[in-house]
């Protein structure tokens, strides 16, 4: 992760990049709206189902298991093959998430150890803990240099500085970095994908711009298309101030789209019942 500059705090001060400031006014306009439909008031456990299962139906797409949201709603057995164990992760992934909210705060680099043995779901050695070096990497999606074991386990450090002091940064920044920070680093042997934007959502609804979990980002960033997720996260990995600023806008938007899911799924609530 590079900032613009030495500041006693660096995710705030990606917070004055230029357009990053309209993107997290933008985005907090979204989700207030969202969250200011009357459906709320009276089913909001049915969108936050919804959104969880719409979200891990998105991030499984974005690691190549692109499947149609009913065959996700349908099927049971995830064990057959490669892209059923995929969306079987995210959606397992997509459930503990909420269950680590309490813990990120104190020991973010535990509850990634945690989404790592969750989406992994066997007994490997490498499971559950930073690589070491000469380990392979499953990742198809990013292309990136692959940093070296020294370097992921010092930026996972500096990464678990910047979320244990808070600070003044908005929701969208932390996440945002949170989540081009594991793509960029790469941290485990596989699942790196599916971890980092489940620790983004984490972030989203821990900070309390999403607190019931509807606005899933996960759609967003399928939406927006594997191309497009990819040059940004190439942006991101550049360090420059553009790159990053880019890097938060897509995220930023990813979230709209994420709201915008939801709104759908609330309208169509709301016809039902009148």
């Amino acid at each position: 992760m590079s900032t613009t500059g030495a500041t006693a705090d660096p995710l705030a001060a990606l917070g004055s990049l230029p357009g990053v400031a309209e993107s997290v006014e933008s985005v907090r306009k979204a989700v207030d709206r969202v969250y200011g439909h009357r459906i709320m008031r009276r089913r909001s456990n049915e969108i936050t189902s919804e959104a969880a299962l719409r979200g891990a139906r998105g991030s499984a797409a974005l690691s190549g298991a692109d499947w149609a949201l009913e065959e996700v709603r349908r099927r049971t057995d995830f064990s057959a093959e490669d892209e059923a164990r995929t969306v079987g992760a995210a959606l397992r992934l997509t459930a503990e998430a909420g269950q680590l909210l309490s813990i990120w705060r104190q020991s973010p680099l535990r509850v990634l150890a945690r989404l790592h043995l969750v989406a992994a779901a066997d007994k490997g050695d490498e499971v559950g803990r930073p690589r070491q070096d000469g380990e392979p990497v499953d990742e198809p999606l990013v292309e990136l240099p692959l940093p070296d074991a020294h370097e992921v386990a010092g930026r996972l450090e500096g990464l678990s500085q910047l979320i244990i002091a808070g600070g003044s940064a908005p929701a969208l920044v932390t996440a945002a970095v949170v989540h081009g920070e594991l793509l960029a680093l790469r941290p485990f042997t596989s699942h790196n994908g599916l971890v980092a934007r489940a620790a983004e959502r984490i972030v989203l609804v821990g900070s309390g711009l999403d607190p019931k979990s509807i606005c899933p980002a996960e759609v967003g960033h399928a939406e927006l298309g594997r191309a497009a997720y990819a040059a940004a996260l190439d942006g991101y990995a550049s360090g420059t101030p553009e790159g990053m600023a880019a890097w938060i806008a897509h995220c930023g938007k990813a979230v709209e789209l994420g709201v915008r899911e939801s709104t759908a799924v609330c309208e169509a609530l709301q016809r039902g019942a009148a």
